[in-house]
């Protein structure tokens, strides 16, 4: 009976064994499951990468090499920097999120400036900051796989644009155009078509460098004021004006999930913030940065 019942588990044995090696190696695989968080040191023209759970380094340096490196997005594998320059050398570079390496360092070129990034589908929206005189800054719109133009002048008439942030079909861009004496604001538009919806959606800010949207919620830093304010998406009624306090030239916003990061510029830290309440998680998240202007988050797998 032994003998019976041995011989017909070789069949079987033989069938699973190819899954049970399958198995093996993909348990040997080193797994990736916790979400990444991308800081752009723009004086160095570095963009670092952290664990987004700890504030673990997983790599200071993980780009190197830029001639400056003002804002990012990130779609899928893909991390979009815009790279300012005052001469004509202005780009916005493509890499590979996972690895740092560059799938196109010039991707987009012949920029104005180029400041705040947003992706919705296929379409990468583009800050043109512009470099003078006032009024003339714009918002491009660009296919996002190949990078070509589909509008240049996607919104135009901006005095000072610097932030952008997409939701659903509304796109935000924050207006730096009172320099910090509390006369900037947010213009909300039409992210199909640049059509505005409301150019002064919120006003009376200090300079909103950064913006950022949790479901119906939309945050804005008033990086001259040290605060985060929350408003409401929809309207732009203010939720809290003082949703986070006491930091030191808050410059670059993120959200993932219930959690929102917020670069202090003067502070050379990351903190990591409750979205719902504004509490501190840890107000320390990456201490030791140059400087540290945008933030992007790429969600675990």
């Amino acid at each position: 009976m032994k003998t019976t019942l041995t011989s017909n588990l070789r069949p079987l044995l033989r069938a699973l064994y190819p899954f049970l090696i399958a198995t093996a190696a993909l348990w040997a695989m080193p797994k990736n499951t916790s979400a990444q968080l991308y800081v752009i040191e723009p004086g160095f023209g570095v963009v670092g990468k952290y664990d987004a759970k700890t504030g673990a380094a997983i790599s200071p340096s993980f780009i190197t090499g830029l001639n400056a490196a003002n804002w990012l997005a990130v779609k899928g594998n893909t991390l979009f920097v815009s790279s300012p320059d005052f001469s004509d050398f202005s780009t916005v570079c493509k890499y590979n999120a996972t690895t740092g390496a560059a799938i196109n360092a010039s991707f987009i070129t012949g920029l104005n400036f180029p400041e705040g990034l947003a992706v919705l589908g296929n379409t990468l929206f583009v800050v043109n900051f512009g470099t003078s005189p006032v009024g003339t800054g714009t918002v491009s719109k660009y296919d996002a796989t190949t990078g070509a133009a589909i509008s240049l002048s996607f919104i135009t008439g901006l005095n000072v644009p610097f932030g952008l942030a997409v939701s659903g079909n509304t796109l935000f861009v924050s207006d730096v155009a009172g320099f910090g004496v509390g006369d900037d604001f947010v213009g909300k538009y039409d992210a199909t078509t640049g059509a505005a919806i409301s150019p002064s959606f919120i006003t009376g800010l200090n300079f909103p460098v950064a913006l950022a949207v949790l479901g119906n919620t939309l945050f804005v830093t008033n990086t001259f004021g040290g605060t985060v304010g929350k408003y409401d998406a929809t309207t732009g009624a203010a939720i809290s004006l003082s949703f986070i306090t006491g930091l030191n030239a808050p410059a670059g916003l993120a959200v993932l999930g219930n959690t929102l990061f917020v670069a202090t510029n003067s502070d050379g830290t990351v903190g990591k913030y409750d979205a719902k309440t504004g509490a501190a998680i840890n107000a320390n998240f990456i201490t030791g940065l140059s400087f540290p202007l945008a933030l992007a988050v790429k969600s675990a797998k």
